[in-house]
């Protein structure tokens, strides 16, 4: 007779019953799996299928550059400028326009594949063969706030998890000592920190903010990286006793994801303090990759910095990297002044975006790490008091480079004159659904059950454009 009851587990050691041990073994891995879940929920996890792409940087270009006049000429603007609309404008419209206007900037063509761009891109313009053109994509808001919602979330009018987060609930990272998702100087406006949020997600897969929009991108960090009063050692001391008391509380109750959450941000946020100063650290990048990316002009060295930033975060295993162009004053934004508030924009950027590009290309990055680009949505032909266009969400421009996408190619159109998506058409939730699938994610299984019903990020729509990929 044994003085003490037995447990489960004494009796599947003990027990001479053949199943016993294998029972005992499945049953120790389950558990062993289970704990490490909950130890490490950024854990990388296999994607549904083999990736073409292992992490995206997006460049958000904020407030809707026109397509009209960056990608997608059209020689009958050209030709009719002054003249009516020749059909209907759409019911609902931010601003009335008037008659047509056309480009202030002319086009040529490129490289092999000939893609047509603009003058405001002369650096871009070299590196077209590397991009897939996507002429047809179109959206649903006229509005700057559910706009930008819908470009990062999939809902323009609900608060629901940033693509980043799905992204990173889906795939885990690659570097344990680092955010999964990064957002580089992010707008406050329009949505604010709903576009990198991750909403009913565990609040671990929601983005890193580095500064915002109105801070200029050398100050752009993460802040309290360092702790110069308490060794690491002492650090290190204080976490174990804080992160005990939390499991203590958490084995009393009932499961709270908001406590788990935050003991993984402790734990997180502790290792950062080794590893993230290096990345942030562009003294590392040789002069000649620094005036690659513009940081020896005035001009553009803030986006610059965001970018070669963006490049480092990739190298070193972060999923989901975003960089916003966006500040307190002209923006992508042209309701008036279109050739001034343009000219400066595409300045800012031009040159950076292109030697991010080739940089990628040159460290063999490019290969799986997909590069996007655009904005919450286009811009009209028709103008907007004298010089300006108003918002078009009917049709406009992204473009995607690197991460198994054609490059090279023009996808889709719109129609002659450049207001409705017309051929090939590609929705927000289109796109999504092709990212996650680049990234080896189906939309469809990309679920999270909250409120008692399952959750994507493209809803119930979304359609995977397979003729974007090589």
């Amino acid at each position: 007779m044994f003085s003490a009851p037995f447990s489960r587990r004494h009796l599947l050691q003990r027990s001479a019953v053949g199943f016993g041990s294998l029972a005992l073994a499945s049953l120790l891995a389950e558990q062993s799996s289970a704990k490490a879940a909950v130890a490490d929920p950024l854990a990388a996890k296999q994607p549904h299928f083999p990736a073409r792409a292992k992490r995206v940087i997006f460049l958000f270009m904020k407030g809707g550059p026109s397509h009209l006049d960056t990608f997608d000429p059209k020689p009958l603007l050209d030709r009719d400028d002054g003249k009516p609309l020749p059909f209907a404008k759409p019911r609902v419209q931010f601003a009335p326009t008037g008659n047509l206007l056309k480009s202030p900037w002319k086009f040529q063509q490129y490289g092999e594949s000939g893609i047509p761009v603009s003058e405001l891109f002369p650096h871009v313009a070299g590196c077209v063969d590397d991009l897939c053109m996507v002429h047809s994509v179109h959206g649903t808001n006229p509005a700057h706030g559910g706009a930008l919602l819908k470009l990062h979330t999939g809902s323009d009018n609900f608060v629901r998890p940033s693509m980043g987060s799905w992204v990173t609930y889906g795939l885990g990272t690659d570097n344990a000592n680092l955010p999964a998702f990064i957002t580089i100087c992010p707008t406050l406006a329009h949505g604010g920190i709903s576009n990198w949020s991750s909403a009913f997600l565990p609040a671990l897969y929601q983005g890193t903010p580095l500064g915002n929009a109105s801070v200029p991108s050398d100050q752009a960090a993460v802040r309290y990286i360092s702790n110069p009063r308490l060794p690491r050692e002492v650090q290190r001391l204080q976490l174990d006793r804080l992160s005990a008391m939390n499991r203590a509380h958490l084995a009393e109750g009932t499961p709270d994801s908001a406590l788990e959450a935050r003991i993984n941000s402790f734990e997180l946020a502790f290792r950062m303090q080794a590893e993230m100063p290096l990345v942030e650290d562009l003294s590392q990048e040789s002069v000649a990759t620094q005036a690659l990316y513009g940081m020896d002009d005035p001009v553009t060295a803030n986006f610059g910095r965001m970018c070669l930033k963006a490049r480092r975060f990739a190298e070193a295993g972060v999923r989901f990297i975003q960089v916003t162009h966006s500040d307190s004053n002209v923006q992508w934004d042209q309701h008036s002044n279109l050739k001034a508030g343009h000219e400066k924009n595409a300045r800012e950027v031009d040159k950076p975006i292109a030697g991010l590009l080739q940089d990628l290309k040159a460290r063999g990055l490019l290969e799986d790490t997909l590069v996007w680009w655009g904005g919450e949505f286009g811009r009209t032909p028709t103008v907007e008091g004298s010089n300006g266009r108003d918002h078009n969400p009917e049709g406009f421009t992204m473009w995607l480079a690197g991460g198994g996408v054609k490059p090279g190619l023009r996808y889709g159109a719109t129609d002659e004159y450049g207001f409705y998506a017309q051929q090939d058409k590609v929705h927000i939730h289109d796109m999504h659904a092709t990212i996650l699938h680049l990234l080896g994610l189906d939309h469809e299984r990309l679920t999270y059950r909250y409120a008692g019903r399952d959750f994507r990020l493209t809803d119930v729509e979304g359609n995977v454009v397979d003729g974007l990929f090589a």
